[in-house]
Formats: structure tokens, C-alpha cells, sequence
């Protein structure tokens, strides 16, 4: 599907080079979605595990820490 860019004389359709350059785009937008997904994922996990270690009396990683230390 072509895109189009809008300017004041009308829609005008991307280049080839444009097109490659915003798929290329789009593509790095998933990567770095997920890649802030999965972070916050193990952020939550570290936090999680160290509050079951505080209270078992374990020592922590140092991603576990981090998560507790205000």
C-alpha cells in the first residue's frame, strides 16, 4: 500500500527510498516496544523476588536491590 505525504498542493506518494525508510522505522518501533516490555517485566520480577528474599533473610542480586533502593 502506498503512503502518501500531505502537503499544501496535495498528496503526494513516497519514494521507494521513503517507503523502505518507514518500514524500517516501524520495524525498529516493535523491537523497542517490546524491548521496554520485557524491562518492565523484569523490573517487576526483580522486585518481586527481592521482597520474598528481604523476608526470607536472603541476599539479593544487584538488579534486586536496585528495585528497593529509594
Amino acid at each position: 500500500m502506498t503512503r502518501f505525504h500531505s502537503t499544501p498542493d496535495g498528496n503526494r506518494p513516497f519514494t521507494e527510498a521513503e517507503e523502505t525508510a518507514r518500514d524500517a522505522e516501524e520495524a525498529q518501533y516493535v523491537i523497542d516496544r517490546q524491548a521496554r516490555a520485557d524491562a518492565a517485566a523484569q523490573k517487576a520480577t526483580d522486585k518481586a523476588n527481592a521482597k520474598a528474599k528481604l523476608i526470607a533473610g536472603e541476599a539479593l542480586t544487584e538488579a534486586e536491590a536496585d528495585t528497593i533502593v529509594i
